[in-house]
């Protein structure tokens, strides 16, 4: 019970912020006895960092409810895309040319659409994924215009700082300018700061099971 009361706790505050905003329950390494209440109290969409891990925890549970949304949010190795693209409905890890390219793919033989944020290396930090600022516009048109992919919009993780503003501001022009409509942005320790700058997405796994 502890798990879900955080949960509602922080649905509220949330709602409070502004209510259009998507909660995105991280919950990679919590076992299906914690995730049920959650599913209970009516949270849709679950966040997972590992392809493997997602699969073989949620599949059951995917097959009986449809309406669950699974979203990929760590970093995807293409030998994991064709897994990926056949369990998850959302990608907010896309980061390159090669991984779009498979996705397109996959795409052309397949009836499913995905919906994908491209993760942008918001501060530039080399030991973090994503597109670099300076190559960022460039990749978002290849993947809409080129590979036809239903790009979303963009996804980051800022650096472990304490004032992001600066950071999530940024993305939100980056967003603005490409005529993208959502950002995936925001965790535990800063999802009230980036729903300031227009996160539609929030991804919260600590608060709630910490």
């Amino acid at each position: 019970m502890l798990h879900s009361n955080k949960f509602i706790s922080l649905k509220e505050n949330i709602y409070k912020l502004n209510p259009k905003v998507n909660l995105i329950v991280v919950s990679k390494n919590q076992t299906m006895d914690k995730l049920i209440p959650i599913i209970n109290a009516k949270q849709i969409h679950f966040g997972e960092n590992r392809v493997q891990e997602a699969i073989q925890k949620w599949q059951t549970t995917k097959d009986q409810s449809a309406d669950l949304k699974f979203h990929l949010i760590g970093k995807l190795q293409s030998n994991k895309a064709k897994e990926a693209f056949d369990f998850f409905d959302y990608v907010h890890s896309l980061d390159s040319e090669k991984l779009a390219q498979i996705f397109h793919k996959l795409e052309s033989n397949s009836t499913k659409r995905m919906k994908y944020f491209i993760q942008v290396n918001i501060g530039n930090e080399t030991q973090k994924s994503g597109v670099s600022i300076g190559n960022v516009d460039a990749f978002i048109k290849f993947c809409i215009f080129d590979l036809r992919l239903d790009v979303i919009g963009l996804m980051c993780i800022p650096p472990a700082i304490s004032k992001v503003d600066h950071y999530f501001k940024n993305l939100s022009q980056i967003a603005t300018r490409n005529n993208l409509k959502e950002l995936s942005m925001g965790m535990s320790n800063d999802y009230e700061v980036a729903i300031k700058y227009g996160a539609t997405y929030i991804r919260v796994g600590s608060a709630i099971f910490n």
